[in-house]
């Protein structure tokens, strides 16, 4: 039964997925559906974990919106991700970065890995 199940979830799994890693800056283009019509609406911020495997990987991005923190978790395989372009590289030492949710204004930074 395990081979059925991976069989369906390699058929969901998306061809080219955007190399990307927690503490970068990300700009996620996702597609919105409003009655009948369908946009993209950009969300831009860090990413503060990424988590689960397969066709099940979520990554959550936080960004600050007029003075009040917004996360959003999004699947990475899903259709509704239209692409994920890295704006900057972030130089953190822990995978999950739970500790910037309590951060304001400067402290809030990830620094800039430099290559």
């Amino acid at each position: 039964m395990s081979d059925i199940i991976k069989e369906i979830e390699a058929a969901q799994l998306k061809e080219s997925v955007d190399d990307f890693s927690v503490g970068d800056t990300v700009k996620v283009y996702g597609k919105i559906k409003e009655g009948n019509r369908e946009r993209i609406q950009v969300f831009e911020g860090v990413v503060l974990k990424r988590q689960g495997g397969s066709n099940r990987e979520t990554f959550t991005v936080r960004k600050t919106s007029n003075g009040i923190g917004v996360e959003k978790t999004w699947p990475l395989h899903s259709p509704n991700v239209e692409k994920i372009e890295v704006v900057r590289r972030g130089k953190v030492r822990r995978a999950k970065l739970n500790y910037l949710r309590n951060r304001v204004g400067k402290k809030a930074k990830v620094k800039e890995l430099m290559r």
